[in-house]
């Protein structure tokens, strides 16, 4: 009898049991609202994300997730576990950070966030120096604007990020790493434009800019409004290429970060002006204030940082 009560004891041990794939699975579904996009970030098919979506309903005895209209969305109980999910990703992802302290070299994963531009034309040399020098460690980055990455952040769903600033949280540090000047471009063989260009020479000239959400595009629209004017866009696209690429077929003058058209990243049918008065963005890394550094996420810092001080002007 006393065998059979410690048998019992087990089983109902195992079944209170969470798959960490499973809660995975389900975060994501209620962060994209969709199983199709859910299966693509984890590289699953949709049947097999359903099945573990059932399985850790059925192990829980509740129903975690509804459909209102096309997405996909957390039940009371799926809000409650959500909750839990990400305690529970910080808590295996602080473990694996602390055995690997213990392992020989330098090992584990960290999430970087960044902007589209910052990605393109700052990091990558960043993260080849790092791959170089410590092969075992993972770098995941993502790209997105500010406001969207703070919050990741905040979430925890990330480690660090790479942002425009302003960027403030009572839960965040925020570490300025580079300044980056803004300036005008055109295509060259298109009334070209002046060596400075001020708000009023472009007023009156087809702009094509970046897309309101970006902290970006709210310095732009500051530079103009200080001079007493509205910029009306033409176009408004997300991706600096995207703008890059529509000035130089022809199509309106654009204002984008200087690091997007320095360098390697110059395009030969742009002309480059600087802006009068000028004008610039402040990138900064921002991490939680509670958040344990591993030493990878250290080496991660201190690269982004000594490439800032790298590009800064002598």
């Amino acid at each position: 009898m006393k065998l059979l009560l410690s048998i019992r004891c087990i089983n109902n041990t195992l079944d209170k049991s969470l798959n960490l794939d499973q809660l995975k699975s389900f975060a994501l579904v209620i962060e994209t609202g969709s199983f199709s996009a859910a299966a693509e970030r984890l590289g699953l098919t949709q049947p097999a994300v359903s099945l573990q979506l059932r399985q850790l309903e059925r192990r829980l005895s509740v129903r975690l997730i509804e459909r209102v209209g096309k997405r996909a969305r957390p039940t009371t109980a799926g809000t409650e576990l959500l909750r839990h999910v990400q305690q529970i990703e910080s808590a295996v992802e602080a473990a694996v950070d602390a055995l690997a302290e213990h392992a020989s070299g330098i090992s584990g994963r960290v999430r970087l966030g960044c902007g589209a531009t910052a990605c393109l034309h700052f990091l990558p040399p960043v993260l080849r120096g790092l791959r170089e020098r410590y092969p075992a460690l993972g770098i995941v980055v993502g790209t997105g604007n500010t406001d969207e990455y703070v919050r990741k952040v905040e979430e925890n769903t990330v480690d660090l990020a790479l942002v425009t600033l302003p960027a403030s949280g009572r839960a965040l540090v925020v570490m300025p790493v580079l300044q980056d000047e803004f300036v005008a471009i055109g295509r060259k063989d298109q009334a070209p434009l002046k060596a400075r260009v001020a708000p009023g020479d472009l007023q009156g000239l087809p702009l094509v800019l970046f897309e309101p959400a970006a902290n970006t595009r709210r310095l732009i629209d500051h530079w103009f409004a200080a001079a007493g004017l509205t910029p009306r866009p033409v176009m408004e696209l997300g991706s600096v290429e995207a703008i890059k690429e529509m000035v130089a077929a022809g199509l309106g003058y654009g204002i984008v970060p200087g690091m997007s058209v320095a360098g390697r990243a110059a395009h030969p049918e742009l002309k480059v002006s600087r802006l009068q008065p000028r004008m610039q963005r402040t990138l900064a890394l921002v991490v939680r204030r509670d958040k344990p550094v591993s030493r990878g996420m250290r080496l991660v810092l201190d690269a982004i940082v000594a490439a800032g001080k790298a590009r800064a002007p002598r």
